[in-house]
């Protein structure tokens, strides 16, 4: 179950141990997650890109008590915030892969570039594939999924058949493997020998657009649909 904390939270459908509130923010409209433990009231945020007020917002609304901070990987905006809202609340940031490093180091000079406020910091703990995270009672499972960049990792709660992808997977596309140390193998394997075997039956908020499951992925996308990889590269990818 979710809860509406604002006209702009879409919903996510999880189990009742853990709730989601997807909170569109920056220009990009990228799906930052507030998600949080039902038995604890304390909660993360995952992906803080930008437009902190409405973060604040949101969380002041659900009465969640922020325990640190999640980054899937470096770009601005995903995480060109993250440092500075993570100083306000007094809270760790962990995540992504070390491997996204050079991507963080940039980040003040990347926000001009795109015209939006980004902030270079260093996480608490870099994150690495089988690490768990814990967020109150929850414990979610880190994902090293590499390609649209080299230290993107996914967070995986298994009981509520749940995951956040950010820019790895999105409904009906996958993500741009075009930037520095993209690269569109380790994208198709990461979606196809990482998150596949986790089930059909978990539902996905990317890092933007609309909530999907990987079964629907597999059996619609034009991508890394079952039958688009039969015997040929997938496309361009369409989103991050």
């Amino acid at each position: 179950m979710t809860q509406n904390t604002d006209t702009a939270v879409q919903q996510a459908p999880v189990q009742q141990a853990m709730r989601v509130g997807i909170i569109p923010v920056t220009p990009l409209q990228q799906n930052c997650s507030l998600l949080w433990c039902t038995a604890t009231m304390r909660g993360a945020l995952v992906d803080p890109g930008g437009d902190l007020p409405k973060l604040k917002q949101a969380i002041e609304k659900t009465g969640v008590t922020i325990e640190k901070i999640l980054v899937t990987h470096g770009h601005l905006d995903h995480c060109g915030q993250a440092g500075v809202l993570a100083k306000e609340l007094g809270v760790p940031i962990e995540g992504p892969h070390e491997e996204d490093r050079f991507w963080i180091a940039q980040l003040t000079d990347d926000g001009p570039r795109w015209n939006m406020e980004a902030h270079t910091f260093e996480p608490d703990r870099w994150l690495e594939d089988g690490d768990k995270v814990t967020v109150g009672e929850l414990e979610l499972d880190v994902v090293h999924c590499p390609g649209h960049t080299p230290g993107h990792v996914v967070f995986h709660h298994a009981p509520s058949r749940f995951a956040m992808v950010g820019d790895v997977l999105f409904r009906g596309g996958i993500g741009r493997w075009d930037f520095p140390r993209g690269n569109l193998e380790d994208l198709v394997d990461s979606i196809t020998q990482k998150l596949w075997p986790l089930g059909d039956d978990v539902t996905f908020v990317p890092g933007h657009g609309p909530v999907s499951t990987f079964g629907q992925e597999r059996r619609t996308n034009p991508y890394v649909s079952d039958d688009a990889l039969d015997g040929r590269r997938p496309g361009q990818g369409l989103y991050g």
